[in-house]
């Protein structure tokens, strides 16, 4: 208690500053690293409020997620590891682990995993970036010495964002870059309907909506927490357990755990910020896109549509992010985030991208040998999808597998 009583103090007096602050008062002190590790939220969470008033780079960084999250799954206090690190008396990051055995090798990482399309250590930037490589690396040297109870930590998805032509994020473990975030940036509907559509694309556009408006009458509306909203998320769920089945791949919200946190954040009286874009048929809804909205920036993390060939026939899932881009940048937001993973849509729309990597932090030899295991995998995968021949080659001997393992 007198840890946390403590921490509470440091966090009262230490405001995180921004990139350009007048850093020369704190330059003059003590740039000790030291980490603490707690297992309970409550005990971190006046240094996390503090710093996540600073600018997340994903829901994963939001308190009001993350503890939403651990409720729904019940994570014991033992498996949740938050490791604070300080210079002086100064709590300058605060990474949020959750403690699992993957494949039988106990390993911390982030709490919602590939539920987010980037996450981050939540960090005061500015105090980092006026640091030197070698005090940035002594002080996630000192905050994975604060582990316990796991062979590493892997961090997936981190966000390559130099802050004044700093990285800083560079010294922490070794990495790979493994994908590329996605995010459109604009002022007004105006300024982004000018810097992305072309002539050609509006003519699409304009057709594809059309072919819907044949059909009946098209309707648009942002649903937020509160009594409708579980109608439209079971719907938005039926529609992408459909279209997994068609791909044949896992449906990664089929986990009750994972469904009870999406109802969690869409009940009436929930602290996440969720806004559901729907666009309906005479009265049906035919697309929905699941966002998160924090400070200026909104975060996509889920959308969907209808499977009937005759519905798809106009496009619903882009005539739903045609007007969600038409209303988001007039109604404030920035920086509308849509995630990791190319897609046709993300081409047209993102003037944004950028480079995400998975950092591994080994903490003892089978840490060590893990690590290097899958960043071995990581290197052939990303060999693999960029060779579209072989890739179809192994997905075609993949389904004569489990063709022939039915006909036995």
């Amino acid at each position: 208690m007198m840890a946390e009583a403590a921490i509470a103090e440091r966090t009262a007096i230490r405001a995180p500053m921004r990139v350009g602050d007048d850093l020369a008062a704190w330059a003059d002190e003590a740039r000790v690293p030291s980490a603490e590790l707690f297992h309970s939220l409550d005990a971190v969470e006046p240094i996390w409020r503090g710093l996540e008033a600073g600018g997340v780079e994903s829901p994963g960084q939001s308190l009001a997620f993350i503890r939403a999250w651990v409720a729904a799954h019940g994570i014991e206090e033992a498996d949740q590891h938050y490791i604070v690190g300080s210079l002086g008396d100064v709590p300058v990051a605060l990474m949020a682990l959750h403690r699992r055995r993957v494949k039988g090798v106990m390993q911390l990482g982030w709490f919602p995993g590939p539920h987010v399309g980037c996450n981050a250590p939540l960090i005061d930037a500015a105090r980092l970036v006026a640091l030197s490589s070698e005090e940035r690396r002594a002080l996630w040297d000192a905050m994975m010495g604060a582990a316990r109870g796991a062979a590493l930590i892997y961090l997936r998805t981190v966000p390559v964002r130099p802050l004044s032509g700093i990285d800083p994020f560079a010294e922490l473990g070794t990495h790979r870059e493994a994908d590329t975030l996605y995010r459109a940036r604009f002022d007004s509907w105006e300024a982004c309907n000018a810097t992305q559509r072309t002539r050609s694309r509006r003519k699409h556009d304009r057709q594809q909506g059309e072919r819907l408006e044949a059909m009946g009458t098209v309707g648009f509306s942002e649903v937020r927490p509160g009594a409708e909203a579980p109608g439209v998320l079971d719907t938005m769920f039926r529609q992408r357990a459909a279209r997994f089945r068609t791909m044949g791949v896992r449906d990664p919200f089929a986990d009750p755990a994972v469904r009870r946190f999406y109802d969690s954040t869409v009940a009436p009286g929930s602290d996440v910020d969720v806004r559901l874009h729907v666009l309906t048929l005479d009265g049906e809804i035919v697309a929905v896109r699941y966002n998160v909205a924090e400070g200026d920036a909104l975060f996509c993390l889920i959308s969907s549509m209808s499977d009937a060939p005759a519905i798809q026939a106009g496009s619903p899932g882009k005539q739903c992010l045609l007007r969600v881009m038409q209303t988001v940048f007039d109604e404030g937001t920035r920086v509308f985030d849509m995630g990791t993973g190319f897609t046709d849509e993300k081409r047209h729309w993102c003037n944004e991208l950028i480079p995400v990597r998975h950092h591994y932090l080994p903490l003892n030899p089978l840490g060590r040998f893990v690590c290097a295991l899958h960043r071995h995998w990581q290197a052939t995968r990303g060999r693999l999808k960029a060779n579209r021949r072989l890739v179809q080659g192994v997905r075609a001997g993949l389904a004569r597998l489990k063709g022939a393992g039915r006909s036995e």
